[in-house]
């Protein structure tokens, strides 16, 4: 059977066209990877060359799995396409045409640590308080910026960007920005953002430059566009813009890194930029039940901000959608956990299975607990990285700066480590020193015994002859052979290898892990270049996410981090007015509708069975708060929707109102369930408004709700301890709401 027959109509549509720009908007489950796949495999297929081709996509993962699908379609010359993240496609152009920028080819990539790194280095050296001048604030600031294309001598001219540090107290922003960039390129390093920000430059001030990546790239594809910046859609738009065979596939529904800078607008206006435009629709949904898409749509048919798609499946109905109330944060845990529990027992499903979402890092403690009293394995994701453990830094320190010996961040990393009596002092000195000379700290070194006297002047002397042996050894050994020898030699193992701690022992074990990682690498049969520099390359751009975790677990992360994944069930935590949505974004239209973005991703990653939760208390800050049921509660159909109660001993999904291990159903908690998408205007209830007992509603009733107004019950439905009400509001039509959680005020007549 030809790879197209398993496509459907549209699909095959996307496929087949292969000139002119297209763009693919691809719904939730749609089979969008498949797609992009299979149109690479189509344009190899036609006779176009492999070397032609350019596919970006925005995970090393991503890229893999892509290029493997390939395969099995056109054979080894899928190897051929150029393919892969943004960072890490122009990282190995910046590299050919780093002499273009005045930087090395071997030029060190910074990771987020690194660059806070250097940020505190220069902190400390210009006597700024680093309460006002946080690295973390300073750093996203800079990186806002460059993921803008503004240079820091643009960013400290334009009279706005000063009037904000004015505004926030700190008025040297841009020096820093000009200080930091300065050091960056004394080191011959560029951070993450630069390999967007000067890949930009290169097109932008070479055009011959340009014009040979325009003739070698004839065929352009980018995939999650909705998430792309500022900067990567500008490069790639200089890049198309010979041949205009540009594919884009994403889905502006799941657009949620605003925060990283992406830039919703560049999905919602690609046309104007394409008036030849084709637009293609993936609208059937092959991973969730009915229930689950059609929950979904209901959520984000409310943002305006959109392009219109109906997102469809012919899968099963399923099971109705979980909606656990629970009185605290740590009950809340229990009960997932023990949701999790019963469904395995019942379904024999495996951890993998599972999955727990929430909106920030810091809510995944209560589950941690609650699972580990179940025995149930887990992994949190997002959680620190394997590269950005101290004892890997070390190792990958000494790599750089033997590659790199510009790069002052390796040097401050190694000098006195293990201990060579090198103290902050002599460090500070030898800065200083190369400052005044105008020259690298290596040149100093080099040179030590003209500068400094003593003891020190023969440990320097020391310590450069390693360095230039192990230089010998990257040129000459492979990167494993060059890593261990490095590794030995240094000290470092040995010092690990002494400290017979658990602690101790877990480090020296990381560190092996690391070089069996290294062999790894050498040992691909795919991998021509062996050398330690591409090898160091390679890991520089690999994501936190990425880190082996075979084992079985229920995996616990945020929702972001969850993009792009699937799971049997999932659990989304935690859905509680300033929560989430966050209080941090409810100060504009835009905002909030990335919030609810951010929850239809969190929906449609289950495929079986969704469950959500809330809790009315939750411990914020040190203190107790009582909390309210999420707006998006009210947004799902309540068809779709079961109360679901849990025992010490199991689950009752009967569409029980939420009583939860001794806790009774408070008909102060503000939660709504509507029947219909109608959008509710502003009401202001009335100044006397406080909610009856409603025990005793009954049809014809006048009643007044907070946020819908006045209206008249028209049915009620008792289900066990659950009642609903129909109510036909004035304003906005009939809905269907649990009177155990709506907050109404019965009108005497």
């Amino acid at each position: 059977m030809s790879y197209l027959d398993s496509l459907n109509e549209v699909q095959r549509q996307a496929v087949e066209q292969t000139e002119g720009p297209v763009m693919i908007i691809a719904g939730a489950g749609s089979g969008k990877t498949r797609v992009l796949t299979y149109r690479i495999a189509h344009l190899i297929k036609k006779g176009v060359e492999p070397f032609n081709i350019l596919s970006l996509t925005f995970t090393n993962k991503a890229a893999k799995e892509m290029q493997h699908r390939i395969q099995t379609v056109c054979g080894s010359e899928a190897r051929n396409v150029m393919m892969g993240t943004f960072h890490s496609v122009f990282s190995k152009i910046l590299r050919v045409e780093s002499s273009r920028l005045g930087f090395p080819s071997n030029f060190t990539i910074y990771d987020t640590e690194d660059s806070k790194g250097l940020l505190r280095t220069i902190l400390k050296e210009q006597n700024l308080d680093d309460k006002v001048y946080k690295p973390n604030t300073v750093f996203n600031r800079i990186s806002a910026a460059k993921n803008r294309l503004i240079s820091y001598t643009e960013y400290i001219a334009n009279p706005n960007f000063t009037a904000d540090d004015r505004a926030a107290l700190r008025p040297e922003m841009g020096k820093l920005y000009k200080t930091y960039q300065e050091r960056l390129i004394r080191a011959g390093a560029m951070d993450f953002d630069d390999l967007l920000f000067y890949t930009f430059k290169l097109f932008n001030e070479h055009p011959d430059v340009l014009n040979k990546y325009q003739h070698r790239f004839k065929y352009i594809m980018v995939d999650e566009f909705q998430d792309t910046n500022i900067a990567q859609y500008s490069i790639t738009k200089k890049l198309a813009a010979m041949n205009r065979n540009i594919c884009v596939v994403g889905d502006d529904a799941q657009s949620i890194y605003a925060f990283r800078g992406a830039d919703i607008q560049n999905i919602l206006n690609f046309e104007k930029d394409y008036s030849e435009l084709k637009v293609l629709k993936l609208e059937q949904n092959y991973r969730s039940t009915k229930t689950i898409v059609e929950a979904a749509n209901n959520v984000i048919t409310k943002n305006k901000a959109q392009l219109k798609k109906d997102v469809w499946t012919s899968n099963e109905s399923g099971e109705k959608i979980h909606l656990y109330r629970a009185a605290s944060d740590n009950e809340e845990g229990r009960i997932v956990a023990q949701a999790i529990f019963e469904s395995k027992m019942n379904l024999q499903l495996r951890n993998n299975d599972f999955a727990i979402l929430y909106r920030t890092n810091s809510q995944s403690r209560s589950f941690e607990e609650a699972l580990r009293k179940l025995n149930i394995n887990y992994k949190v994701v997002g959680g620190m990285s394997f590269y950005q453990r101290k004892e890997i830094k070390d190792v990958l320190a000494y790599l750089r700066f033997v590659l790199n010996d510009q790069d002052e961040q390796s040097f401050r990393r190694i000098v006195n480590f293990p201990k060579r009596g090198i103290g902050d002092t002599t460090i500070a000195k030898i800065f200083v020193i190369a400052d005044e000379q105008g020259a690298s700290v290596w040149d100093v070194l080099c040179n030590a015994k003209s500068v400094m006297t003593g003891r020190l002047t023969t440990v320097f002397e020391g310590f450069v002859d390693m360095i230039k042996s192990y230089k010998i050894l990257a040129q000459t050994k492979d990167a494993f052979e060059a890593a261990n020898e490095i590794a030995k030699q240094s000290g470092l193992l040995k010092e690990l290898y002494e400290d017979k701690t658990v602690e101790g022992i877990a480090r020296y074990e990381n560190v092996q892990e690391l070089l069996n990682g290294i062999k790894e690498f050498v040992d691909r049969p795919d991998q021509e270049d062996k050398s330690l520099g591409t090898y160091l390359q390679e890991i520089s751009l690999l994501t936190d996410t990425e880190d082996k975790n075979e084992k079985d677990s229920v995996t616990l992360m945020t929702i972001h981090s969850a993009k792009g994944l699937e799971f049997n069930q999932v659990f989304v935590v935690g859905i509680e007015e300033d929560l989430f949505p966050s209080a941090m974004m409810l100060n504009s239209r835009a905002d909030l509708e990335e919030e609810r973005r951010l929850f239809y991703v969190a929906i449609t990653r289950a495929e079986k069975r969704l469950s959500l939760s809330f809790a009315t208390s939750r411990y914020r800050f040190g203190q107790l708060k009582s909390c309210s049921p999420s707006r998006f509660l009210e947004e799902i159909d309540p068809r779709h929707l079961q109360m679901t109660s849990i025992t010490a001993n199991s689950i009752n999904s009967q569409e029980q109102s939420p009583a939860f291990v001794g806790i009774k159903p408070k008909t102060t908690t503000a939660t709504v369930i509507q029947t219909k998408a109608k959008a509710a205007p502003a009401y202001t209830p009335s100044a006397d408004f406080k909610p009856s007992d409603t025990s005793n509603l009954a049809v014809g009733m006048k009643v007044e709700h907070p946020k819908f107004g006045f209206g008249e019950v028209k049915n009620i439905q008792s289900n066990g301890n659950d009642r609903k009400a129909l109510i036909d509001f004035k304003n906005l039509g009939e809905k269907t709401l649990i009177l155990s959680f709506a907050k109404l005020r019965i009108h005497e007549s």
